[in-house]
């Protein structure tokens, strides 16, 4: 599903923004960690200082309208340098099991700040993905 350039611009981007939309299709967008694997995105819950982190808009959203997509891209001042990738597809929410525990190892491997945080018990956004769309310059950054 991914190329090879696609992947390779993924893996070199450290945010990317994720957008689901609730049951009247009011879009809601907010910037993400995550970690691909095969034809999967991963996003973990992490720790939030305030309210319950399983009452996020965006798990609610996922519960209700499972479409969902994800951009990561690259602002340049020289705009020969612009490019994004864009995956499409259908979001599950993981809150156990082999493949929630795979999905944070790797987010762990990813960002070392999700090392020393207590992720175990949190959800996981598992985003299928269905089709990628990708623009512009994939090269990565020297």
């Amino acid at each position: 599903m991914l190329s090879d350039g696609q992947r390779r611009f993924l893996d070199s981007r450290q945010v990317g923004h994720l957008a689901t939309a609730d049951r009247h299709a009011l879009p809601h967008v907010v910037p993400v960690c995550f970690a691909v694997d095969g034809v999967t995105l991963y996003i973990t819950i992490d720790q939030k200082p305030k309210g319950d982190p399983r009452r996020l808009k965006r798990l609610r959203n996922i519960t209700d309208n499972p479409a969902t997509a994800f951009v990561a891209d690259r602002y340049d001042g020289d705009w020969r340098r612009l490019g994004w990738v864009m995956l499409r597809g259908h979001a599950e929410i993981l809150e156990a099991g082999a493949e929630h525990d795979l999905a944070q190892q790797l987010l762990r491997q990813r960002y070392p700040q999700y090392r020393s945080m207590q992720l175990a018990e949190l959800p996981v956004i598992a985003l299928r993905i269905g089709r990628t769309t990708s623009w512009g310059d994939l090269s990565i950054d020297p």
